[in-house]
């Protein structure tokens, strides 16, 4: 019962499945999904003001679209140089530029929604499910960062030719490129627009009836056709300045819209605390409408044996010491990837992509979190039947709460502020997507494998066509994933990346793993994902729903991983080496340090090699820490916590002056390097 309760957390890939199955994907018909989408999902509540824009919000709205748009225009000509311009800005991006587009890009329209849905489930400690990730991306800042920045790559898929040799190794260049830009971004794409239709139907759009031309043109469709349309606009702006100004483009307008996004969200935590009259009233109303052991709904580490307790303390264990190094997940894959890699190559060095990543890793899990969670606390405040609703059926979306606390307190100003926020957290999620998605098929398809001798203005050209070709397949993917909630399309995707996180880690330090390596684990995670289950179904060890005293989600990756990793070594022995020119210039290029490169390193004698990798990762434990002492600092001081607020500061500012003294002696070792 204790790991069904988790399941809840994140629902079963078995149960996304099927859920997509009974959306009629595969049958799909639109007509249907429209006059159903609106009414279906309304949710009675306990007040019913329509969040109607006034002259002031409308103008608000259109200086930010204006604004968005002169960005493509200012950067175009920049852009059209050459295909370096348009995927890594030339390799010219400060790293606050870089770093906060990274974290614009992960504050998509979908993440403010599922954070409130975890805390509205199980409190603040049910947010673990993406806090754990924190040493992960520690360690790509201070062990990764230098290594992926020194390769010269534009995408991580192009690193596979320059670490392996062979026909296996252009197989796993090109069929990764093609997976990742044309199914994995358009899942991405799919569900933060979902969200967006979600944010849309419960704020501006709320019982807002239908004018007389929309229902002279839709019909009896008009109040379903209408977000469907707000929608697709924003889809053709975004691919109108990001395919016009490429990543420059991208980039600033990411970090215009990450302040935005966060002006807005931090408004609105503060009228919600304003709404309760203090933030002790607002605690005291959610430990009220928690239930039965109210006050652990403010716990960040859950009760691992009361009676009470939903996550149990090897579940809690796999998700901090596993989940961060065995999976592979878009914006936290190990060792760096995808977006991360491609800001990184944007950089102007070393120095800068290491900065640039820190500052992401501390704005991601420090900066952003609490205003969500402030206004989280309050939708469970406000609705306690979203917390009912959500323990009687595992399906139910409970992160509706957002956009109905936007609704009910936000006046007029306001209203257009927090609707810029949410269309400034989807369009830069929007952008990035096809500007990296393009990427992967300008270079590691097209360039690689159809016109090698393209010319620049070629390349160019190609690379407009490819983002509106990515743009086009996530508008598909938006169509089929419409009604799904955000938490089941994470775990599906982090489900089905168990055991690949470990190969994309130590390729960088072991000479022996080669391009099957990367094959294997990639179709044998994918083999385990499918047959596990259904073997524990057979077996007992779970139920139909997913859940089971024994074999969880959590448990269920962790058996995936262990069993990919044993499948991939195998071949890894089984399979001949990467041959010695390759395993040369690579050690020449990225000079990576460790025992495992010995015998590449004894026939490159006069390569100095990395050998800070202990302090490295010192300095990441230590950066970790800083995270989860400011965590419950902030919350601590919001709450009128004084005294833990300022022991959690105290650890904090001893860790961020034991992290100052340690990257100064890794700058140090690396510029003797």
């Amino acid at each position: 019962m204790i790991q069904g309760d988790v399941s809840k957390v994140l629902k079963p890939p078995s149960l996304f499945l099927r859920r997509l199955k009974s959306a009629n994907v595969y049958g799909f018909r639109f007509v249907q999904l429209l006059r159903s989408s609106r009414r279906s999902r309304r949710f009675t509540p306990s007040q019913e003001p329509n969040m109607i824009l006034t002259a002031i919000d409308y103008a608000i709205i259109g200086a930010y679209f204006a604004i968005t748009i002169g960005i493509g225009f200012w950067f175009r000509n920049r852009a059209s140089k050459d295909i370096a311009e348009y995927f890594v800005s030339g390799r010219s991006l400060p790293w606050w530029i870089a770093g906060t587009s990274m974290v614009a890009t992960t504050f998509a329209a979908d993440t403010p929604l599922a954070v409130t849905g975890l805390t509205i489930q199980h409190g603040l400690a049910g947010n673990w499910v993406w806090w754990s990730f924190a040493l992960g991306g520690m360690i790509t800042v201070f062990v990764y960062a230098k290594l992926w920045r020194r390769s010269g790559v534009m995408t991580d898929v192009e690193l596979v030719e320059l670490r392996y040799s062979g026909k296996s190794a252009a197989l796993l260049r090109g069929s990764r490129a093609i997976y990742v830009a044309l199914i994995v971004n358009p899942i991405i794409i799919g569900w933060v627009t979902s969200a967006m239709f979600m944010v849309l139907d419960e704020t501006v759009l709320f019982e807002l009836p239908a004018s007389t031309l929309e229902q002279t043109v839709f019909g009896d469709n008009a109040l379903s056709v209408r977000p469907w349309l707000i929608i697709a606009g924003t889809l053709m702006m975004v691919g109108v300045y990001g395919t016009l100004s490429g990543m420059w483009g991208v980039a600033v307008a990411d970090a215009l819209q990450f302040c935005l996004a966060m002006f807005g969200c931090i408004a609105l935590a503060w009228l919600a605390i304003a709404h309760f009259g203090g933030a002790s009233q607002l605690e005291a109303k959610v430990i009220e409408n928690f239930g039965e052991g109210g006050t652990a709904a403010f716990d960040l580490i859950p009760d691992f044996t009361g009676a009470n307790a939903w996550l149990p303390l090897h579940v809690f264990l796999l998700l901090l010491l596993v989940q961060w190094w065995a999976t592979w997940y878009p914006g936290a894959e190990p060792g760096g990837g995808g977006f991360i890699v491609q800001r990184m190559a944007a950089c102007k060095d070393e120095r800068h992509s290491l900065l640039a990543t820190l500052w992401f890793q501390i704005a991601h899990y420090c900066v952003r979190p609490w205003p969500w969670l402030v206004v989280a606390l309050a939708a469970l405040a406000m609705y306690p039947e979203l917390r009912q609703s959500e323990l009687a059926d595992p399906a139910f979306n409970s992160g509706v709460g957002f956009p109905r606390v936007m609704r009910d307190l936000s006046p007029p100003g306001l209203r257009g502020l927090l609707t810029v926020t949410f269309f400034a957290a989807f369009m830069s999620t929007l952008s990035t997507q096809m500007n990296w998605g393009a990427s992967y098929l300008v270079r590691d398809v097209y360039q690689r494998f159809m016109r090698p001798d393209a010319t620049e203005k070629q390349l160019n050209r190609a690379s407009r066509y490819a983002s509106l070709i990515v743009l086009a397949a996530g508008g598909v993917a938006s169509v089929l994933m419409f009604g799904q909630s955000v938490d089941a399309a994470w775990r599906l995707l982090l489900a089905l990346g168990a055991g690949t996180g470990a190969v994309f880690m130590l390729r960088w330090f072991w000479w022996r793993i080669n391009a099957w390596s990367e094959i294997v684990s990639m179709f044998g995670s994918l083999l385990f994902f499918l047959t596990v289950e259904p073997i524990a179904l057979a077996s007992g060890l779970v139920s139909a729903d997913g859940g089971g005293p024994i074999l969880g989600p959590e448990v269920k990756m962790f058996s995936v991983a262990v069993m990919t990793i044993a499948l991939w070594v195998i071949v890894t022995w089984l399979t001949p080496p990467v041959d010695d020119a390759t395993l040369d210039r690579f050690f020449q290029m990225v000079r990576p340090g460790g025992p495992f490169w010995k015998p590449v390193a004894e026939r490159n004698p006069n390569v100095k090699v990395d050998t800070d990798i202990g302090l490295s990762i010192l300095t990441a434990l230590s950066a970790t820490g800083i995270v989860y002492a400011v965590l419950p600092g902030i919350g601590n001081l919001i709450f009128g916590h004084y005294q833990a607020a300022a022991l959690c500061g105290g650890i904090a500012a001893i860790l961020t002056a034991i992290v100052a003294v340690l990257v100064k002696r890794l700058t140090r070792v690396d510029s003797h390097s």
